[in-house]
């Protein structure tokens, strides 16, 4: 058996080492078309260059694939930083755009030192241990903040607002004043997009959306000229077209690169987005490489700390020439799977070809409407903050639902870090509250013992989140030819939901052995999780 932050033991090499498997071209090659448009939009909505975030999918696709202990998941840009990368370009430029992007790539490179360091001292599985209703709660923000932002864009107006909760009172003036032409251009994206996943004929399973969005939009804006500037009237009001409307690039892939600025970069505001980018990247990219392994059909576990590694490699080469933050993604990681990849190749060969694009074709890449790229960020804005998730973490509790409000709310009305503290911190009220004593919190320390192929692990006082990361070092370090894992908490006042939803997943990732939980009937549920389901159907 094999934990999912250790390299997995075997007698021989890996298969998939030894030779390179040609259906990860075709995977790569699809994951690139993919790629392409989502890193140029989430590059424009952060604040930094498009082709900023380009650089990063070729990193994250070479450097990361070759380095990374998650084969099959993506690594490159990704919506859940957006907000975080503009909000550094935005504080750290105080105006001038140009010194916040080279001040935030500054941010990025010890960002990425300190996840290295993460990674050298195995603390990966930090983000096992985060609360799911708090998570859902800081996506759902960032899926909040993107709408925002982008909806503007596929308007064709420039807001005057800057924060997230101004950016929305100022749709409806920008709907007031939209570019008729521009939001031609956005609503038929986001038609498709919607739509797309609607269509039961075989075909559009097989055609990713955003590449329907490109072949669509790229047409209707050589039709409508956007490369030249020029003036129409619509409804016998004045409107204005023209190449700012589309993506620019540099002239080569050279001109491409930008160096850091650290001239500020141990300044109170510089340290606070280095937090941020370092630990909600971790985060991220920890919860990711577990939802992929649990779809990966050949069920391998990956090695959390070797993975953080490579992010942190790639992070720290992409932040030194002028590339966004990356993470392991999952809409491009869940696509590589469906692309039917089998090794890491198709990773390298998702970011070679991204360089083969903006090397050998930047002029078709310049045609691409800014609108296709904002109503693609909306869509996945709105898969974030889909409503439909509040009314689930609703069902699991009315604690669980004040996590997840109060995380979305304060993030909305402060930052990312403040939202992500105040859902942790009202977490911890909460289960004080219950009767779990302090010590659960400061220092966990589950019980091991072991009969035969039997690993039993009693988590005394609470089985709260802070156990769940000792837990899994005890089943790591003891769990050589274990067929069975009992995990006890017959002593425990509270077991939380993070604890049980956490060994959810740690089950699904035993190869060999089976989990199971002993000591729920002597506790009262109050969630709607599966476990505590089964305990009140028992009674």
């Amino acid at each position: 058996m094999s934990e999912q932050t250790e390299a997995p033991v075997s007698g021989t090499a890996d298969p998939a080492r030894r030779r390179f498997p040609l259906g990860d071209v075709k995977s790569g090659f699809l994951v690139s078309l993919i790629a392409l448009p989502l890193c140029l939009g989430i590059a424009l909505a952060s604040g930094f260059p498009p082709v900023a975030g380009v650089l990063t999918a070729i990193v994250g696709g070479i450097l990361g694939g070759l380095l990374g202990g998650a084969p099959l998941t993506i690594k490159g840009p990704a919506a859940g930083l957006i907000v975080i990368a503009v909000g550094a370009v935005h504080d750290l430029g105080q105006g001038d755009a140009v010194a916040g992007y080279r001040r935030a790539l500054a941010v990025g490179v010890v960002a990425a030192v300190i996840q290295i360091l993460f990674a050298a001292v195995r603390a990966a599985g930090i983000g096992v241990a985060m609360s799911p209703s708090v998570v859902h709660g800081m996506l759902a923000a960032i899926g909040v903040i993107i709408i925002a932002k982008q909806a503007h864009v596929v308007l064709g107006v420039k807001p005057t607002a800057d924060t997230p909760l101004g950016l929305l009172a100022e749709i409806p003036h920008s709907v007031a004043h939209a570019n008729p032409l521009i939001v031609l251009i956005g609503v038929i994206a986001l038609l498709i997009l919607f739509g797309l996943p609607l269509v039961r004929a075989r075909w559009s399973k097989s055609v990713p959306a955003p590449l329907v969005v490109l072949a669509v939009a790229i047409p209707i804006g050589l039709w409508l000229h956007l490369s030249s500037p020029h003036d129409y009237r619509f409804a016998d009001a004045p409107h204005h077209l023209g190449p700012e409307f589309l993506v620019r690039l540099p002239g080569s892939v050279l001109d491409a690169i930008t160096f850091p600025d650290f001239s500020q970069v141990f300044s109170g505001t510089s340290l606070q987005y280095v937090a941020m980018f370092a630990l909600i990247g971790t985060i991220e990219s920890t919860l990711t490489v577990l939802a992929v392994d649990s779809m990966d059909p050949a069920k391998r576990p990956s090695d959390l700390n070797r993975d953080l590694f490579a992010i942190g490699a790639g992070n720290l080469t992409s932040a030194l020439i002028g590339g966004l933050p990356m993470i392991s993604e999952i809409v491009r990681s869940k696509a590589n799977l469906d692309a039917g990849a089998k090794t890491r190749w198709s990773n390298v060969c998702h970011g070679a070809i991204l360089l083969l694009f903006v090397a050998l074709i930047p002029g078709l890449v310049q045609t691409i409407p800014l609108a296709a790229l904002a109503a693609m960020l909306v869509y996945t804005g709105f898969r974030l903050a889909n409503p439909r998730e509040i009314a689930h973490v609703g069902k699991i509790g009315w604690d669980q639902l004040l996590l997840f409000l109060t995380t979305l709310i304060v993030t909305l009305a402060t930052d990312l870090l403040v939202g992500v503290a105040a859902g942790l911190a009202l977490k911890i009220v909460l289960h004080l509250a219950r009767g779990v004593p302090l010590t659960a919190f400061l220092r966990p320390r589950p019980e091991v013992t072991r009969d035969g192929d039997v690993l039993r692990i009693r988590v005394p006082g609470a089985a709260v989140f802070p156990a769940l990361l000792p837990l899994r070092r005890a089943i790591t370090k003891n769990g050589d030819g274990v067929t069975e894992v009992v995990v006890d908490v017959a002593d425990a006042a509270v077991v939380d939901h993070t604890f049980l939803t956490r060994l959810d997943q740690l089950a699904k990732e035993l190869p060999g052995a089976t989990l199971r939980v002993e000591g729920l009937d002597r506790l009262d549920p109050v969630s709607a999780h599966p476990q505590a389901l089964r305990r009140r159907r028992r009674s």
